[in-house]
Order: C-alpha cells, then structure tokens, then sequence
C-alpha cells in the first residue's frame, strides 16, 4: 500500500507564540499565522496528484484556516480524529511554568485528568491511519504507479501529528516526543518498498 501522506501543521496562533499548550481551545491564526499559511498554497499546488488527493482536516479553527489559506479549503473533509490533544486541566498552561513546581514535567509524561491521555490519542492516530492505507488501492484493488503520488492532506496539530508519524512507523506514541513541528510546517510520511517510513519532517518546502 504505497500511501503518501503530507501532514500540514497549523499557523501561529497567540497561544503558539506564548508557547501554551493549546488542546480544544478554539482561538485564530495570527496575522503572521495567516501569511505562513497563505504561503503555502503556490507550493502545495506543485506538489503531485494534489489535484486528486483527499483533503483532511481537523474541525478547530486554526487548523481549517490553515486549511482555506492553502488553497485546499473547498476539498476539504473535517476529521474529529484529527483535533488536538485534549490536555485536560493543562490547557493553556505553559511546560517552562510547570516546571517550577516539577523540574520534570512533561505533557508525554503527565497524568492528564479531564482530558485525554496519551493512548486515547494514539488510538485515533491509528483510527486515521487504517483509513490512510485504504488510499493506497484503487477502484479494483490495484496498487498505485511509482513514483509515489500524493494520496492525502492532513491539516491538523503538533501533538496529534507528531504521535500520527510515530504510529505510521510502528512506533509507541510516546516517540512523538522526538519529532518536533514548526507552524506551517510541512511533513511527508510515505513508503520504502512495504515499510512505512518518514519522508521529510518538519521543512517550509514541498519535497517531491
């Protein structure tokens, strides 16, 4: 199943900027944020199969302006599975405040009460991956031409993208805590041969 899969994190929110865990809470990009996603769109449009490509996209907000400035936002399906973390009693706190209390603490690591945990999270990561894969058949079952092609969009969340790529890997969730994500930031997970593997992480450019 030679599924290629481009992962878009959201612009810069006010909270993206103040370095706040930002779950559920359904605030806007940024004018800067606004800018970096719009900049996207000339390179989306060079990247391809877009054209035909299904368009995924997280419900909150900044996701879905990202989505709209991109150029993709009239393609685009919402995806409940694809919303950020939901960080319980942490939302809107910062990890460099909690750690003055715990030298320790970390959003991977915490007994998070009123929200999700770290598995719940996984366990749509693997929701939206079983779906993925079935992108990688065509209408009689056969695989696609190589080179890859663009199969899929995904407009989401650092959290929920970062534990996305660790699952296509085979990896525990957890090992998202290795990967981080700039805002507008671009990622394609794709195929070597049968293995799921991380084409690019994490760059302002489209890789084709």
């Amino acid at each position: 199943m030679a599924v290629r899969v481009y992962l878009i994190r959201h612009g810069e929110t006010e909270w993206t900027e103040q370095r706040r865990h930002t779950g559920r809470t359904d605030i806007p990009l940024t004018e800067l944020g606004r800018a970096r996603a719009k900049a996207l769109a000339p390179k989306l449009a060079t990247v391809p199969g877009v054209d035909s490509a299904s368009v995924f996209v997280s419900p909150l907000l900044r996701a879905r302006q990202t989505c709209e400035l991109a150029g993709l936002g009239d393609r685009a399906q919402v995806w409940d599975d694809l919303a950020e973390w939901d960080y319980g009693e942490f939302e809107g706190t910062r990890t460099s405040d909690l750690r003055h209390a715990d030298p320790d603490w970390s959003i991977w690591t915490a007994d998070i009460h009123q929200g999700e945990t770290l598995d719940q999270v996984a366990a749509r990561a693997d929701r939206v991956i079983a779906r993925l894969l079935e992108l990688g058949h065509g209408p009689n079952g056969e695989l696609p031409v190589s080179p890859p092609r663009c199969d899929a969009v995904l407009f989401a969340h650092a959290h929920v993208l970062r534990i996305l790529a660790a699952r296509w890997c085979g990896f525990e969730a957890r090992a998202g805590e290795r990967l981080t994500l700039l805002p507008a930031s671009v990622s394609v997970l794709g195929h070597e041969r049968e293995t799921r593997v991380i084409e690019h992480w994490n760059t302002a450019s489209f890789p084709t």
